[in-house]
């Protein structure tokens, strides 16, 4: 797992993190001397080549995401053992493409009508990753004993039984954020709410993952319970040390307010947060 979590840091830096004429990573804040001082003190340590070309904002949240879930999806493989299954893992594919909210096809269609539409609101999502699992036939839960056959009238309803349901469930949503610069950023709030509301079904992991350096933007996401399982940084221990040669104490105190009331976790932390 370290080794895939370095591969994961080097891909970042690759073909993401650039280093501007004044010395400012691109998932700092120029205007703040606490965000530039802790954006390259996580990058030192990292110690990977950085791009070279700079990259636009949505070419960077592109790329984050796509080597968020390949790592996610390797990690995976290697926890199979522990949380067995057919996964899916995609981007940008909508919820209602999923067992849970496969209900909302027919919102989509009434909400054509525009003044629906203002008056209800967009209840479809786009998450930046998804993770389905995939129904089970009879054969592989029959594998050991026979446990179900069409002739029992026993769990008819149950989607997890592809005899029932052939939609994928929906088991991970994951919003990735490069940076947190705006308001903007608390639309993931918004859909999470939409993500618990909305289902027929189990609830999904609801996460975020960002490389924001800049502990109290990372708060006004983590703070509080609800609407989003934990915020997950791209290099949490990088972060806590960055800020302890820092020595802003302020900074120091909310990284441990984060970290100890279970609002932030490191990247290496979501796999297996994501087998229960």
């Amino acid at each position: 797992m370290k080794a895939l979590r370095k591969e994961y840091h080097r891909k970042l830096c690759s073909q993401i993190l650039h280093v501007d004429r004044e010395g400012v990573p691109n998932n700092a804040d120029k205007h703040s001397v606490l965000s530039v001082s802790l954006a390259k003190g996580i990058l030192k340590q990292l110690d990977y080549p950085v791009c070279k070309k700079k990259v636009s904002g949505q070419t960077s949240g592109k790329r984050f995401e796509k080597v968020t879930a390949e790592y996610l999806e390797e990690a995976f493989k290697l926890l199979h053992h522990l949380r067995p299954g057919k996964w899916q893992f995609s981007i940008g594919t909508r919820i209602e493409e999923f067992e849970q909210y496969e209900h909302l096809i027919t919102i989509k269609a009434l909400l054509a009508n525009k003044e629906l539409r203002s008056f209800m609101g967009d209840y479809l999502i786009a998450p930046d990753i998804v993770i389905g699992r995939e129904p089970i036939g009879d054969d592989e839960i029959n594998r050991h004993k026979s446990i179900l056959s069409e002739e029992m009238d026993v769990a008819r309803l149950t989607p997890f039984r592809k005899a029932n349901s052939q939609k994928p469930i929906l088991h991970a949503s994951i919003s990735c954020k490069w940076s947190i610069r705006s308001d903007r950023a608390q639309n993931v709030r918004t859909e999470g709410m939409n993500l618990i509301r909305n289902r027929k079904g189990n609830t999904p992991h609801i996460v975020i993952v960002t490389a924001e350096p800049y502990p109290q933007r990372i708060s006004s996401l983590a703070m509080g319970t609800g609407d989003i399982d934990c915020v997950y940084h791209f290099a949490l221990p990088e972060l806590e040390a960055a800020a302890i040669e820092d020595g802003n104490p302020a900074v120091i105190e909310t990284v441990e307010i984060l970290v100890s009331g279970k609002r932030l976790r490191d990247i290496s932390d979501l796999p297996f947060d994501l087998t229960v």
